[in-house]
C-alpha cells in the first residue's frame, strides 16, 4: 500500500513539473521582467536602457488619450453586461423542449469557433459606406435617413465595434449558461413543478442559485475581455477616426511598436494587469457573498417549513 501511494506522489510530481516549468517560464519569469521594464525608458531596439522610476506611471495617469482608450473599453463592458440576460433567456428557451434546439444551439455557437480578425473584415465590408450590405439595406428598404458613416462617426463607431464583439462572443456565454442549467437536478425541478411553482418561480428560486457561480465567470470574462478587447478595433478602425475607437491594448500594443516606447507601454499591460486582479477579487467577494447569503436563507426557509410540517 506504502508503495502504490509513492508511486501516486511520484506520477503527481513528474506530471506536474513541466507545467510549473512552462509556467514559470512563459508566465512569471516574463511578468517580472515587464514590471521592470515599467521603470525604464527602452525603446525596445537599444542594448541598454535607464531607470526612471516612476515617471512612466505618471506620464501614463496625465496621458489623455489613453483615458479616452478606456472609455471606449466601458462601452464593450456595458454592451455586454446589458445582453448578460438576454444571453440566459436564450440558454433557458434553448434548454427547454424546443423544435430543432440542436440546430439553434450549433447556430448560436458557430461565430465564436470563428478567427476574430475574418469576422472584423466580414463586418468591415458589412458596414462599410462604399457598396456596405448595411447601407444598401437601408437603401431597399427606404430608410436612408438611417444611412450613417458606421466605422467613422465617433458617437457611433464604438457602439458598431461592440455590437461586432456580442455577435461574436454571446454564443459562447449562452453556451455556458446552458451547460450549467443542465447540471441543475431534475428531480429538484420536477417536486418543485408537483408542488405548484410555475415556470418563473423555478427560474427565480431553482435555477438562478444554481447558476450565480457561472454568472460570475461570466461576468468576469466580459470584463476581461473588454479591457483586452484588440483583434476587431484593430482591424476595422486601427483605433480611429484619430483615438476615437482605440482601446487600452489597442493603445499599448501602438505606444511599443509605432511610438518604439516599450518603457511606457509596459507600464500600461502592469496597470491593465492590476485592473484585472482587483476587478475579479471585488467581484468575487460580492458573487460569493450573495451565494452564501442565499444559501443561508433557503437554509433557514427549510427549517421553518420543516419545524412548521412536524407541528
Amino acid at each position: 500500500m506504502n508503495t502504490l501511494n509513492r508511486k501516486r506522489k511520484q506520477f503527481i510530481v513528474v506530471s506536474l513539473v513541466v507545467p510549473i516549468l512552462l509556467l514559470i517560464g512563459f508566465v512569471v519569469f516574463p511578468a517580472i521582467d515587464l514590471f521592470r521594464m515599467s521603470f525604464t525608458d527602452w525603446d525596445g531596439f537599444s542594448k541598454s536602457s535607464n531607470f526612471i522610476k516612476f515617471d512612466n506611471y505618471i506620464a501614463m495617469f496625465k496621458n489623455k488619450d489613453l483615458w479616452l482608450s478606456l472609455r471606449n473599453n466601458a462601452v464593450y463592458f456595458v454592451v455586454h453586461l446589458f445582453m448578460i440576460f438576454v444571453e440566459l433567456a436564450f440558454a433557458v428557451l434553448l434548454t427547454s423542449k424546443l423544435r430543432a434546439a440542436k440546430f439553434y444551439k450549433t447556430m448560436v455557437f458557430m461565430p465564436y469557433i470563428i478567427n476574430g480578425v475574418a469576422i472584423a473584415y466580414a463586418f468591415s465590408y458589412f458596414f462599410s459606406p462604399v457598396n456596405g450590405a448595411l447601407n444598401a439595406i437601408l437603401t431597399a428598404a427606404h430608410l436612408e435617413d438611417w444611412i450613417r458613416n458606421w466605422l467613422s462617426d465617433p458617437k457611433i463607431v464604438n457602439y458598431v465595434l461592440a455590437f461586432v464583439s456580442l455577435w461574436r462572443f454571446s454564443g459562447y456565454h449562452i453556451i455556458l449558461f446552458m451547460a450549467v442549467l443542465q447540471s441543475v437536478p431534475q428531480d429538484t425541478m420536477e417536486a418543485a413543478q408537483i408542488d405548484g411553482a410555475n415556470t418563473w418561480q423555478i427560474f427565480k428560486y431553482i435555477q438562478i442559485p444554481s447558476i450565480m457561480l457561472m454568472v460570475d465567470f461570466v461576468l468576469f470574462d466580459n470584463i476581461r475581455g473588454a479591457l483586452q478587447v484588440f483583434d476587431i478595433p484593430f482591424v476595422m478602425t486601427a483605433g480611429g477616426p484619430g483615438y476615437a475607437s482605440s482601446t487600452f491594448t489597442l493603445y499599448t500594443i501602438k505606444t511599443a511598436f509605432t511610438f518604439s516606447n516599450f518603457g511606457l507601454a509596459s507600464t500600461m499591460a502592469v496597470a491593465i494587469m492590476f485592473m484585472i486582479v482587483i476587478i475579479y477579487v471585488v467581484q468575487n467577494t460580492i458573487i460569493h457573498g450573495l451565494v452564501l447569503k442565499d444559501k443561508k436563507t433557503g437554509g433557514k426557509k427549510h427549517g421553518k417549513e420543516k419545524h412548521t410540517a412536524n407541528s
